[in-house]
């Protein structure tokens, strides 16, 4: 009887954590967070709050249009985004003492920010980031912790989570 309470306990929790993840979005690698709006105003927003915390987009990746004008080149016309663009920025504060600790940190930088609507759903605008994995020492994993905190707090700033 106890097995049996053990493994329903399992899969309730199980069960949370999927739900849990399924809310927040995203992984262990990713943080993904979805708003209702147009994708141009989400997008501006985003540049917005990277400019309030005094940092400068420093390119924007068209990568929807670039899969668009690309897909019949690679035999494929299955629309994959309506819009998708990856805004690029970095922080020499934050970036150099992650870098500082451990050279092998220059793999997070620069920071990315992705918007993307979906061709089926283009009112829903998903917003995310890479987290930058923290590994190595406990100073590396603090740092990156920062950069990954900083990044969090652009997109909740600019979804207005905060």
């Amino acid at each position: 009887m106890q097995r049996i309470f053990t493994v329903l306990v399992l899969a309730v929790v199980a069960a949370g954590m999927t739900i849990s993840a399924a809310q927040a979005g995203g992984g262990r690698h990713l943080q993904m967070y979805q708003t209702q709006g147009m994708f141009a105003d989400v997008k501006q927003d985003i540049l917005n709050a990277v400019a309030n915390k005094g940092f400068v987009v420093d390119y924007v990746a068209r990568l929807g249009d670039m899969l668009k004008r690309t897909g019949p080149a690679v035999g494929s016309s299955k629309p994959i985004y309506e819009e998708a663009e990856m805004l690029q920025f970095c922080s020499a504060k934050y970036s150099r003492a992650a870098m500082e600790i451990d050279p092998s940190n220059i793999v997070f930088c620069p920071y990315v920010i992705v918007v993307y609507t979906l061709p089926e759903d283009p009112k829903t605008v998903h917003v995310g980031y890479r987290r930058p994995m923290a590994g190595g020492s406990l100073a590396s994993r603090k740092a990156l912790m920062e950069i990954e905190s900083l990044l969090d707090g652009v997109v909740r700033e600019a979804l207005d989570m905060n």
